[in-house]
């Protein structure tokens, strides 16, 4: 069997869970990820030139993140059901 068919395959396995659709799948989550992610970059590399300021800025700019995510889905960015 070549590539195709075995991409194929995987295909069709992967259709059957249709209840796992949009899974993180939202501006909710993107947003609170990426905010996560910014900060912990910047949390490094603040440690990495000594700038402690950054580090705690970037600690709290991480907390904003975690709390970014539910704040949103409550806004209605999150999933629709």
């Amino acid at each position: 069997m070549g590539k195709l068919g075995k991409y194929n395959e995987r295909y069709e396995m992967s259709t059957d869970h249709p209840e796992d659709t949009n899974h993180g799948d939202s501006i909710a989550a993107w947003a609170s990820v990426i905010v996560i992610m910014l900060a912990v970059a910047g949390a490094t590399f603040s440690y990495l030139v000594g700038n402690y300021t950054g580090v705690f800025i970037s600690g709290v700019v991480t907390v904003v993140g975690i709390a970014l995510g539910p704040v949103l889905k409550a806004l209605g960015f999150g999933l629709k059901k």
